[in-house]
């Protein structure tokens, strides 16, 4: 499996500043954009379906961990990026446990050329298995860089 290559380092980030949770969302969606992953034109739409998922629901998985995910309009392929917010944030996460880790999808509403929702939904179970992977969280949570953080995605391609 090679979901991890979508997951561009400049995307990433290994120190969200951000101290809340929609700020958190607005600063990842602020890196997609600089790391060219995400139309500088979807910025707002990109925000506000972040925030529309949230409010149905914490994205929260538990462990430290929230996927937020959404289907965006105008999009041509799954923009991806993996946070990490060392000191944590307050998420209502399933376990109540606070987010240090965030994997950000935002994908098409439709398929296409650049994407097969088979092959997303596949990438999404990937996702959710790294996220109860113990020495996953762990090591994503000390890598210095972005080039590391999407090294360890590499790595851990076949959980």
């Amino acid at each position: 499996m090679n979901f991890w290559k979508t997951f561009k380092p400049k995307s990433c980030s290994v120190h969200l500043q951000a101290l809340s949770k929609e700020d958190a969302l607005a600063e990842v969606v602020e890196n997609l954009i600089g790391g060219e992953s995400l139309p500088a034109g979807l910025k707002s739409e990109a925000v506000e379906a972040l925030l529309a998922r949230e409010r149905l629901g914490s994205t929260g998985v538990g462990m430290g961990v929230a996927i937020p995910h959404v289907k965006l309009k105008g999009l041509e392929r799954a923009a991806c990026c993996l946070s990490v917010h060392t000191g944590g944030l307050e998420w209502h996460a399933l376990d109540g446990a606070q987010v240090h880790l965030l994997f950000t999808v935002l994908r098409p509403d439709k398929p296409g050329e650049n994407h097969d929702p088979q092959r997303h939904l596949e990438m999404m179970q990937w996702i959710a298995r790294l996220a109860r992977e113990p020495d996953f969280r762990r090591f994503a949570l000390k890598v210095k860089t972005k080039t590391e953080l999407v090294d360890l995605l590499k790595e851990m391609s076949t959980v």
